[in-house]
């Protein structure tokens, strides 16, 4: 496995720790009982709890591998694997992307400056699922254009939350956030959605944050992720050599905030909030 620290043998790992590969997309939707509900609230909470770790080490100097490191720690301690660990040959155990980074940044050496803004995300493993969340922070004073866009990030996810619920169509969180958004003048990256999350790390349904024209509606006990990403200019991505980093294609700034979210029979419960 690579990793700048190692799994203890006694975590329990994903299928595809070892291999990198995970196990083929079943097309169904899981619908998950209460009680698979409940047992994903550890890997949710200990996700929310070691994003937040990385996100009180945010500051001018401090370098992504060292964010890395101390994520990875303190998932392991709490007897929780780092999902994006090997997830497809992934060679760090959380995502940083800087900037202009629209996602999948892989830690390293480089030294946060004043004025940067970075995503972290983090994946947990724990009793059998995963649970996924990213945000935003600030390297000391971000520039009024550099907030306005995180906040407008935020906000979107927030929105897009707020109208799930029991038979609410799948596309109205594409539809909520574009009408958001498009005031605003930024555009949304189509390029990556959101993911049902479960006993897999991805799974259906997909969940697109433009307007889309996607079928299926939401139903109590579906879990998946909203991911937004807002970008300043255009929200095409390149991706680098190392096959994993997406920038954006004209060098504008994105922005992206992340929950794991489930159904319920009346609303819905943010498991990562």
């Amino acid at each position: 496995e690579p990793s700048s620290i190692s799994v203890p043998a006694h975590i329990p790992r994903p299928s595809y720790a070892k291999t990198g590969t995970p196990s083929s997309w079943d097309t169904a939707i899981p619908i998950l009982t209460p009680a698979e509900i409940n047992a994903m609230r550890p890997a949710s909470t200990i996700a929310r709890d070691a994003l937040a770790l990385g996100g009180r080490m945010v500051r001018a100097g401090t370098t992504t591998e060292a964010i890395d490191n101390e994520i990875h720690k303190y998932i392991i301690s709490q007897g929780a694997y780092p999902s994006c660990l090997n997830y497809m040959g992934f060679p760090k155990s959380v995502c940083t992307s800087v900037n202009n980074v629209i996602a999948h940044g892989i830690p390293d050496t480089r030294e946060l400056i004043a004025g940067d803004i970075i995503n972290i995300d983090v994946t947990v493993y724990k009793d059998g699922f995963h649970g996924d969340t990213s945000a935003m922070f600030g390297v000391g004073k971000v520039d009024s254009l550099g907030v306005k866009l995180m906040d407008a990030t935020r906000e979107s996810l927030e929105l897009a939350i707020d109208m799930c619920g029991p038979g609410v169509p799948i596309s109205r969180i594409g539809e909520t956030i574009e009408s958001f958004v498009g005031p605003l003048g930024y555009s949304i990256s189509a390029q990556l959605t959101g993911h049902g999350v479960g006993r897999s790390f991805h799974q259906n349904p997909l969940i697109y944050h433009h307007a889309n024209e996607e079928p299926g509606e939401m139903l109590p006990g579906m879990a998946f992720t909203i991911e937004p990403i807002l970008c300043q200019g255009v929200p095409d991505g390149i991706q680098w050599p190392d096959g994993w980093t997406i920038v954006t294609e004209d060098g504008g700034r994105s922005a992206q905030f992340e929950h794991t979210i489930v159904i319920t029979e009346t609303g819905v419960d943010v498991l990562t909030a």
